[in-house]
């Protein structure tokens, strides 16, 4: 006990001793006095301070009892849950990031459709619910399981693969659990058909949705079932592996495929959290013939439930409201880079043309995206935009002079220029004008520079660890395909004429020629 706190006690206790005392030599001074005149009075004042001395203790006693009778029913009435503070701000400061980015979203459908997912998330530090989710293939027994921990029938068993066409939740309250268990009955995984494919689909949602997985087998973990198992592990689900229909084997092989279950999945899943039940024992037929069927053997799994629901179940479930928060992000920056990615090749697109049109206007004899280094530099600038990174004019120019001397350098000009002269070949009848294959080429390499630019600016301006050399070989291997090729020289030669008309205007107003913009590049 610190010092000041027991200095503070011993003051306290001399305070209550003295007053005490005091109180003892008051009454016995007074008892004197009154009993040189009326003792008869003397004896009758001591028996009513005895008297309610006595009703003062019984008093204290009473509502001593009785205080500790409402704290220990206060005890019983506990508190809702809590989620863990650091990872319920982790989660809100997650989705208020992704509230930012899905104001950048200009599909509006996408747009609220990630919103009331981040409401459902922020709902989900409100209510004080578990979600089971029971996971597998349509013939492990899934349903029976669910039957068999409710206690009642709630779906179809011993039905084909398929029945459980959707999601279905159903509610529990398990004895000492303060949480509302709400337990959800899913499609069958690995069934054949295109419907099949969309249940599945429906399934592994679910399951990346849940506070705890009850993955169901019926024997031992095959490839396809061990695939799906290890990706929900990777993302954080708290698992449980049930193997169900062991009334189908004897004690020998059940033990031995439990064996093996536990080694497979050693790591990511506890030895403890295998399970072996029976959800839907078979019936036996007795010697007198009659049938008799046996309730179905599920303690094991109920008891690991609720253990692990009293321990982790706080855990659990911020554990998944932050994971849900972090996949929302994800599906944001997702369907952002797909809007950026096409806004950026559009403009890619059109600056290609306008690099034809340059080098169509152009008095070089070769083929260099050195004189078309402005056009490309504005491009950069552009892309920069669409991917929030504001660039210069100057660095523009820097990095598109810097990524056309890749170009040269790794041979790939010369690759285009064969590429588009054999397909110039195949368009025009043989005839090939020097002009049109210098352009196209133009066009086609500028189409290069900005995809591999597209890479470098969702990368956060970074080549990566291949550098720009990487980056623009696998963008030229991209779009070298043969019917690319072909396609690509056919919308040349049509959009040519009209390139060279809008880059012929801008040339005009122009103070420089493109000699003195290629001698100022370099």
């Amino acid at each position: 006990m610190p010092l000041p706190r027991l200095l503070t006690l011993i003051f306290g206790f001399g305070i209550i001793l003295g007053l005490m005392l005091w109180l003892v030599n008051s009454l016995y001074w007074l008892y004197i006095q009154v009993s040189f005149t009326t003792p008869l009075l003397a004896n009758l004042l001591l028996l009513l301070l005895i008297a309610l001395l006595g009703a003062l203790v019984l008093a204290f006693f009473y509502y001593t009892n009785l205080f500790r009778a409402k704290a220990r029913k206060n005890q019983r009435r506990r508190l809702p849950p809590k989620v863990p503070i650091e990872k319920t701000e982790a989660a809100e400061e997650t989705l208020r990031a992704v509230r930012k980015q899905v104001a950048q979203i200009e599909d509006e459908v996408a747009r609220q459709a990630l919103l009331e997912r981040s409401h459902d998330i922020e709902d989900g530090f409100a209510r004080h619910e578990l979600r089971v989710v029971v996971f597998g293939t349509g013939s492990a027994g899934k349903t029976s399981l669910v039957n068999a921990l409710l206690g009642r029938m709630v779906g179809e068993v011993g039905a084909p693969m398929g029945t459980t066409e959707v999601g279905e939740t159903y509610s529990l309250q398990l004895r000492g659990l303060d949480w509302e268990l709400l337990i959800t009955d899913t499609p069958g995984i690995l069934e054949a058909g295109g419907a099949g494919g969309q249940r599945e689909q429906l399934a592994r949602r679910l399951a990346t949705e849940a506070d705890l997985l009850l993955f169901v087998l019926d024997d031992d973990l095959r490839q396809s079932e061990y695939s799906p198992l290890t990706n929900l592990a990777k993302m954080g689900k708290r698992s449980l592996l049930v193997l169900n229909k062991t009334d189908r084997y004897p004690e020998a092989d059940r033990e031995a495929i439990l064996t093996r279950l536990r080694q497979r999945v050693r790591g990511f899943i506890a030895p403890s959290d295998v399970i072996a039940v029976a959800a839907n024992p078979h019936a036996v037929f007795l010697e007198n013939g009659q049938t008799l069927t046996p309730d179905p053997d599920i303690m094991p799994l109920i008891k690991r439930m609720a253990a692990i629901l009293r321990a982790e179940g706080q855990d659990l479930v911020a554990d998944n409201i932050l994971l849900q928060s972090q996949r929302l992000s994800e599906d944001a920056r997702r369907l952002i880079d797909i809007q950026r990615r096409r806004q950026a090749e559009k403009i890619v697109e059109r600056f290609q043309w306008i690099g034809a049109g340059v080098i169509w206007v152009t008095p070089v004899p070769v083929v260099d995206l050195l004189a078309a280094a402005a056009v490309n530099a504005q491009m950069v600038v552009e892309i920069g935009k669409v991917y929030g990174c504001e660039l210069n004019a100057d660095r523009g120019r820097e990095l598109a002079i810097s990524l056309a001397k890749t170009l040269g350098s790794l041979g790939i000009v010369k690759g285009v220029m064969e590429l588009v002269t054999t397909a110039l070949q195949m368009s025009i009848g043989g005839y090939v004008i020097g002009k049109s294959v210098q352009s196209v080429s133009a066009a086609y390499l500028t189409r290069i520079a900005g995809k591999s630019f597209i890479e470098y600016f969702r990368h956060d301006q970074d080549w990566g660890d291949g550098g720009i050399t990487e980056v623009v070989q696998r963008q030229f291997q991209l779009n070298r395909r043969d019917e690319f090729v072909k396609a690509f020289v056919q919308e040349a030669i049509a959009k040519l004429p009209e390139s060279l008309g809008r880059v012929m205007q801008p040339l005009k107003n122009s103070e420089q020629q493109p000699e003195e913009l290629e001698r100022e590049n370099w």
